[in-house]
């Protein structure tokens, strides 16, 4: 069997860099001076530096005073940020910076140089300079999608399914009907004909899967893996009989007995690839799930859900691995007194984020009545990463839209195992 190298993706921080995506996908510059660069691996920051203060020297011809004054700042603030740089990061940079109007809008010219810096979760192999009424994005989208494809085919004497297992679902492609006679001959024929005919027809039937595995697998979805199923001895027939172009053959990673070939054959070798699978991010979400879900029916005391009580365990140190779903959408805000430093906090929606900040900060401070309230905003999973990281927790962000991630939305969409029985049921 083959050995199947999957890169194991960090669920936090690609769920921080979706995060921007949608953030900057969103804004929209007065005029073309966003800007977005893109440093590929291995390429020297000297040479990008470069290029930039070049760019600075032609911004001074543009006739808006306003577009001018704000690219030659957004293009000073960028390379202001890459001199910190001893080199380009080891899978390259991204870059954005633009002047945005403040939160909530403001007047012309109240717009303020605002910069974020990606380190991309792939290696990033192409070099880009755009000045523009908004930021270049898609590169980095495109970075994000679960490229580690996965093929399956259920196959027996009667018919074939092919599936693809991408992200976190399986989607069933197509299926097809043999056309091979049974094994029971029909009279007037003799026993050695018939089997010579059924072999005939056997091989042509493999010749046509090996042919649509191959247009599936290799043209159409590049996959990194197959895997073969199906009941009785055919699927092993079928592999022996080296029918499947060479590059397949060497990307078997596992037979599975089924009872079903076809389109059903195709769920439940899904079903039943769990374990060679283990590498694959939908079927490690599936398997943290499911460990919660099992501590909280078993009444063991070691499964809880909740925001409020899992952030109150997570801070006594008793939370050994934190689940929270990608579509939350909560922010924590923290009003902070500057004068007796009395900390005030609310976790809420996002369209609630802007009143709340207001109403911390125009309001008196309740240990001390000063005036000189701040007010912050962070997203839950950078607070929950915080607090996960001073206790050892491990912090995993669950694809919401997936099954097993509806399955903890129904708790409120934050869930907790933990490293022992609190003594509290509930």
């Amino acid at each position: 069997m083959g050995k199947i190298e999957i890169e194991k993706q960090d669920s936090v921080k690609l769920y921080k860099i979706r995060k921007i995506l949608d953030e900057l996908s969103q804004k929209s510059g007065r005029g073309t001076e966003l800007i977005s660069v893109y440093i590929p691996k291995g390429k020297q920051l000297h040479e990008i530096i470069g290029t930039l203060q070049q760019e600075q020297g032609t911004a001074d011809n543009i006739k808006s005073d306003l577009t001018r004054s704000h690219v030659v700042d957004s293009l000073g603030k960028v390379v202001q940020r890459l001199k910190l740089y001893k080199k380009t990061p080891e899978r390259g940079l991204v870059m954005f910076c633009g002047a945005l109007p403040p939160e909530g809008g403001g007047p012309l010219g109240s717009e303020v140089v605002q910069v974020w810096e990606i380190d991309p979760p792939k290696d990033l192999n192409q070099y880009l300079y755009r000045c523009d009424d908004h930021f270049h994005v898609d590169i980095l989208k495109d970075m994000l999608k679960d490229d580690n494809l996965i093929g399956f085919l259920a196959i027996d004497a009667k018919d074939a399914g092919w599936g693809l297992l991408h992200g976190d679902k399986i989607e069933v492609l197509a299926q097809t009907g043999s056309g091979v006679a049974g094994k029971h001959r029909q009279g007037g024929q003799s026993a050695k004909r018939f089997q010579k005919l059924r072999e005939m027809e056997l091989s042509y039937y493999y010749n046509r899967v090996a042919e649509t595995t191959r247009e599936y697998f290799i043209d159409i979805y590049p996959i990194k893996g197959l895997v073969i199923s199906g009941p009785g001895p055919t699927k092993e027939d079928f592999i022996n009989g080296n029918y499947l172009e060479y590059r397949l053959q060497n990307m078997i990673i596992a037979t599975i007995d089924s009872s079903y070939s076809g389109a059903e054959g195709i769920r439940e070798a899904f079903a039943k690839a769990g374990d060679i699978l283990s590498d694959f991010r939908m079927v490690e979400e599936k398997k943290l799930v499911e460990d919660l879900f099992k501590e909280i029916n078993g009444r063991t005391g070691l499964g809880t859900y909740g925001l409020k009580e899992v952030i109150e365990l997570l801070k006594n140190n008793v939370v050994k691995t934190l689940l929270i779903t990608d579509n939350t959408n909560l922010h924590r805000i923290e009003g902070k007194c500057k004068r007796c430093q009395n900390i005030q906090e609310e976790i809420v929606e996002r369209p609630e984020v802007i009143p709340k900040k207001t109403e911390f900060a125009n309001n008196p401070c309740p240990g001390c009545k000063s005036m000189e309230v701040e007010a912050n905003e962070q997203d839950i999973v950078d607070y929950l990463e915080l607090l996960a990281a001073q206790t050892g927790t491990q912090l995993e962000v669950i694809s919401g839209t997936a099954e097993h991630g509806v399955m903890l939305s129904s708790l409120g969409s934050v869930g907790a195992i933990l490293r022992y029985n609190p003594g509290h049921t509930k």
